[in-house]
């Protein structure tokens, strides 16, 4: 490449895609992120192939560095974008999956209404807010925050809190009885 002959691009990104998107991959947890970064690392290196200096080391590590380098920066500009923020409201989704399912198929839909319900009033007004926002209206942890007026690093804090109470109630709820969960007292 560094001569001038486009083929040796094609011979790297045989050789080394799999390692390259292995590493993003790793880094991003996310498939598409990965391939887009792969991509980019290796256009990164066919415009850059002037700076590989041989005795500093190989062309795999060299190129691992890039790959490492800017997945770091591209996980980065994600979490400042809120690309990671959308995995707690599936964290919410999956609150009820923390209750075995063949534990709680005797109960009834309004049974499980009355325990939910003993659930969100273990929470205080600002948790059952976000909550609220998050788990029923769909929004993001960002857009309950403007909502509530609120700095997002509070009602982040706010949304975690409650899940955290919300799964400590939930998870031992199927060896309580139906007068012990209607019985909650805040």
């Amino acid at each position: 490449m560094q001569h001038g002959n486009d083929n040796a691009l094609s011979v790297l990104f045989d050789r080394y895609h799999r390692l390259v998107f292995s590493v993003a991959h790793r880094v991003l947890h996310d498939r598409g992120e990965a391939e887009d970064l792969t991509q980019d690392v290796f256009i990164e290196i066919y415009r850059k192939a002037h700076l590989y200096d041989s005795s500093k080391g190989s062309v795999r590590i060299w190129i691992l560095q890039y790959a490492y380098h800017r997945s770091f920066n591209r996980r980065k500009y994600l979490s400042l974008r809120s690309f990671y923020d959308a995995w707690p409201t599936t964290a919410l989704a999956h609150l009820e999956m923390a209750v075995e399912q063949s534990e709680r198929e005797g109960m009834s839909t309004d049974e499980w209404r009355e325990v939910l319900q003993g659930g969100l009033k273990k929470l205080n007004d600002k948790e059952r807010q976000i909550v609220g926002m998050i788990a029923f209206e769909g929004l993001t942890v960002r857009e309950a925050s403007e909502r509530m007026e609120e700095s997002y690093g509070n009602s982040r804090n706010h949304y975690y809190r409650a899940l955290k109470k919300l799964r400590g109630f939930l998870g031992p709820i199927t060896k309580r009885s139906k007068r012990e969960v209607t019985d909650v007292r805040p």
